[in-house]
């Protein structure tokens, strides 16, 4: 009998929010994760709506392309749910939820992605992001204003530019295939998870070979250790076979999806920001909002001349800031170089007694000193114990004391 695949969902609700908005789904052939959003019930609603629309594609397909199409039919179906609940409850205007699906079909795994919820492929060592996050700042990163880094931290990483709601009736749905094979680990997740976790941490755990359970026990481990703003979800399938109509274990969904649907008071209409063709949510990680609708141009042209404005004042105060450090640096340069020059000592040079001002150090090429006063006096006329005294140099506290030695000098010199 062949292996099964083996696959784990879990979903907590994280250390701040009051209740679970995310929706988790580990079936057969279909695996995903649904993150809701649209005040206290509508979050809850949506990937619980969004999410049982959409299990009912979990059934084996002739091909990739066949599941493709039902996977991007059965997000359709779920974002039409969605506006009809609107209409049947006003009051949860304008939440939404975010889809990653995949479907396994023999050799290659169909995948029905759009928000900014994560789909990862783990293989020989190798942690790839499939799906692309569908948000604003990935603008900003594909465009090169801003790193991934900087995506993290951004103010505007909470802008979401497609999402499944009663926004837009035809929403576009990122839809493609990938190969799979024995060995490959996939990991679907809720931005509760990336938001808090880099890449390399997921990649550390996911490359133990632990099972799937053990592993998403420890990333929802960590995600707790750091905080968890946000709720966290995460599906975990292992490929063990590549034999077409593999079954895996009995399906579980957990998250909001596994309680009754709406089953928390609902939500006062208007708290959440409603803007054509984009959503406002907590804060995620990337994304790439690589289409928008027209109505909403004008407003993504006035946030990216507002970044490209912050960025040139970002720029200005640096520049700024180093100015003025290097102004004082040449400041306090210039007052140690003052300092130095009120400093005097007798030495030799030429073969005969002179009087330097500054120090006996340099700074590179820079010498602190340099002859102030020339005596005449032959360092030969000396006698042994002054010829050693002023060649090894004699330091003074003052112009009038280097004077005095001089004067001195010359009188032993004019008595022999």
């Amino acid at each position: 009998m062949p292996e099964i695949n083996h696959a784990v969902a879990v979903s907590h609700v994280g250390k701040v929010r009051a209740n679970n908005q995310d929706s988790g789904y580990a079936g057969r052939e279909l695996f995903l994760v649904a993150d809701g959003m649209g005040g206290h019930a509508g979050g809850d609603v949506a990937s619980a709506l969004a999410l049982r629309r959409i299990k009912e594609a979990d059934r084996q397909y002739a091909d990739a392309a066949e599941a493709e199409d039902a996977l991007h039919a059965a997000l359709l179906a779920a974002n039409t749910s969605l506006t009809d609940k609107v209409m049947e409850r006003p009051e949860l205007t304008g939440m939404g939820t975010t889809v990653s699906a995949i479907c396994r079909v023999g050799d290659h795994m169909a995948v029905a992605h759009i928000g900014d919820s994560r789909i990862y492929l783990f293989r020989d060592g190798v942690l790839t992001q499939v799906s692309t996050d569908h948000t604003f700042v990935q603008r900003l990163v594909d465009s090169g204003r801003i790193t991934r880094e900087e995506a993290r931290v951004h103010p505007r990483r909470s802008v979401l530019m497609r999402v499944l709601g009663d926004v837009d009736a035809s929403p576009e749905i990122d839809t493609f295939s990938v190969a799979t094979r024995p060995g490959d680990r996939w990991l679907l997740c809720s931005d509760g998870l990336t938001g808090v976790l880099h890449d390399a941490a997921i990649r550390r755990e996911l490359a133990t070979g632990d099972s799937p359970r053990q592993t998403a026990s420890r990333l929802l481990r960590h995600t707790l250790d750091g905080g968890a703003p946000d709720n966290v979800t995460i599906v975990i399938l292992d490929i063990a076979d590549d034999l077409p109509g593999t079954r895996s274990s009995e399906p579980v969904t957990v998250g909001s999806a596994a309680g009754p649907l709406g089953a928390e008071p609902a939500a006062p209409a208007g708290r959440t920001i409603r803007l054509p063709a984009l959503r406002l949510r907590p804060a995620s990680p990337l994304a790439d909002p690589s289409h928008f609708e027209s109505p909403s141009q004008d407003y993504l042209n006035e946030l990216i001349e507002e970044d490209a404005r912050r960025a040139r004042r970002r720029k200005t105060f640096w520049l700024v800031a180093a100015i003025v450090v290097a102004l004082a640096l040449v400041a306090a340069g210039f007052t140690a170089y003052r300092w130095t020059q009120s400093m005097y000592y007798v030495g030799v040079h030429d073969g005969q007694v002179v009087i330097y001002r500054g120090v006996q150090q340099s700074v590179g090429p820079l010498s602190l000193s340099h002859v102030y006063e020339r005596s005449g006096i032959p360092v030969s006329g000396l006698d042994s114990f002054d010829r050693q005294q002023v060649t090894e140099t004699v330091n003074t506290d003052s112009l009038p004391d280097a004077r005095r030695i001089v004067e001195h000098l010359r009188d032993d010199t004019d008595s022999r």
